[in-house]
Formats: C-alpha cells, structure tokens, sequence
C-alpha cells in the first residue's frame, strides 16, 4: 500500500500561476495587488473596515459630508411640513427660511437646542424626535469609529526603497533596511522574507523559496536593521546574475511581525522588492554614531549606499 506524502507549500497562499510579465503579488504599501470582480455590491461593502483604514482626511470628510446631508434632508421635511409650523422662523424667501431649518436641523441633531426655534405640530414633533435619535446614534457611531482609529494597533516600520546585491563576507548577500521612526517600542521582531520567481522565462508558473536570513529575529529594534540572505550554495539565488532575476520575474516578499509595547498586542508589516528594485555591487551606508552617551541614526539616510564589488 502506497503511503500518502503530504506536499510542503511555500507559496504563502498566492497564486502560483501568475506568471506575467510584471506581475507583483504584494505592493510597497503592503496592500495585495488583487482585484476581486464580480463581487455583489452587499458583499463587498465593509463599512468599519474602511472608515478605520482610510486616511484622516477623507474619514474627516465624510463625517462632514454625512452631517451636512442629514441636516439637508431634515430641513427640507421641515420645508415640505412648513415654516409656519415652527416658531421662531423670520425668513420670507425660500432660501432665508431653508437657512433657518438647516440650523435649527443642526441643533437638534447634535441635542443642543438654543430654544429659538421650536415645533408646533405633531408631524414638526415628529420630525424633530426622530432626527434627536438619529443624532444620537450617529454621534455614539462616530464616537466608536473614531476610537477604532486609535485604537487599532499597526506598525509604522519604513522600508529602504531599493534592496541591494552586496558582497558578504566570503560570498555575496541580498540585503534590504528596515527601521521604526516611531518612539514606540517593537520588541520581539521577526522577519520571513520569500522568493517568488517564474520557473523559467516561458512558464506561467511561480515557485516560491523560503531565505535563509543571517538573522530571522531580533529581541529589541531600537536601531536600524540590514536584513541579510546570504547567497551561499543551497541559495535558489546561487550564481544567478541580475539580468536572469529579471527575466525570472522575481519577487522577494517581506513580512514583519512584532509585538509593540503601546498596544501589548502583535503587529504585521508588509512589502516587497522587485528584481528592478535591487542594486547590484552597491552596499548600504553605515549610519549609526555616537550621540552623546547614546547613538544617533539618520532615518532620512536609509536608502543610502556606495560601490562595492561583489565576490567572484
């Protein structure tokens, strides 16, 4: 009876058939190059996800725009209703009397009610009452959102913009930077960095290679940290040359895990390298120096490199 192997993946659950020209699984950002089509509009939408994740800007913004259209939609009721059910109200025009309802709309969303302006029938009261529960709800929403904002633990870990091919030691390395500009502490640091490489230059499929790093974890990470495959001979990247990583397609993708001291929670950061995005016979510049009792690091540096020449 033939037994059963169990196949080891390395692919880290991406698509093993991508195989065009310039494919890249992993943006610089972290985000996955993926688009989902076909995907039912109920289905898609992730109304927290979003809020949470978009910049401040625009989470800013569409508070304001949902505000204002809540109090447009309730000033025109108390237009359709009419003015003359509410007291206070002194516009003779349209617009004069659409300014006031806006405003007394504002008020009574937010439960602040200066008393100028006041209903007077049942459907005005009606109105009103249901825009003063509304206002509550959104308010204690929003108030949620934004606490899901400052609360939400990730890790702010910059990125060299170019990885190199440097020499190492005896033989040569593949090296990338990583720093934290924050003043929080990462703390049990762990790197995988994977191979993603077409199989040859007219396959459509990927294979995927775990690298050996130099080092895969550090205790603390208050500096900066090269981190570094070496190019030895159990290396897929053994005696290949710049331009077959090129036509190979090749990307290394990174992941970061850390557990971050002002969340006491675990925190992932993602990127990758292209092959055009690595420097050949180029090594990183030194940047640490004493400062003080201490040392200083450039963070604005972190992509700086000089010549090196690489070993035969």
């Amino acid at each position: 009876m033939k037994r059963y192997r169990k196949e080891k993946f390395e692919d880290l659950g991406l698509d093993t058939k991508s195989g065009n020209e310039g494919y890249r699984a992993l943006n610089k950002d972290g985000s996955f190059n993926v688009k989902k089509e076909n995907v039912a509009f109920f289905e898609r939408i992730n109304v927290f996800h979003s809020m949470v994740s978009m910049s401040w800007l625009r989470f800013f913004g569409v508070l304001a725009l949902g505000y204002f259209l809540i109090n447009i939609i309730f000033a025109s009721l108390y237009l359709i209703i009419g003015t003359e059910h509410l007291t206070g109200i002194r516009g003779t025009t349209p617009l004069d009397q659409f300014t006031e309802a806006f405003f007394f709309s504002a008020q009574t969303v937010t439960t602040l009610g200066y008393g100028q302006v006041a209903p007077l029938n049942l459907a005005a009261n009606m109105v009103a009452a249901t825009e003063s529960l509304l206002g509550l709800l959104m308010f204690a929403l929003a108030t949620g959102l934004m606490y899901g904002r400052f609360s939400k633990p990730f890790a702010t870990i910059k990125y060299s913009s170019h990885a190199v091919m440097a020499p190492y030691r005896d033989i040569n390395g593949f090296m990338f930077r990583v720093v934290n500009p924050k003043s929080n502490q990462l703390m049990e640091v762990e790197v995988n960095v994977t191979l993603s490489m077409k199989r040859d230059s007219e396959s459509e499929v990927r294979d995927f290679f775990s690298l050996e790093l130099e080092r895969e974890k550090v205790v603390f990470f208050p500096t900066m940290w090269t981190i570094v495959h070496p190019v030895g001979k159990e290396s897929p990247l053994f005696n290949k040359t710049a331009q077959e990583i090129i036509e190979g397609d090749a990307e290394f993708i990174v992941m970061i895990k850390a557990f971050d001291e002002s969340f006491s929670q675990t925190v992932y950061s993602k990127s990758s390298y292209k092959a055009e995005e690595i420097k050949w016979g180029e090594k990183f510049t030194y940047l640490t120096k004493r400062h003080g009792n201490g040392v200083a690091i450039d963070i604005s540096q972190i992509d700086a490199t000089y010549k090196a020449e690489l070993n035969p």
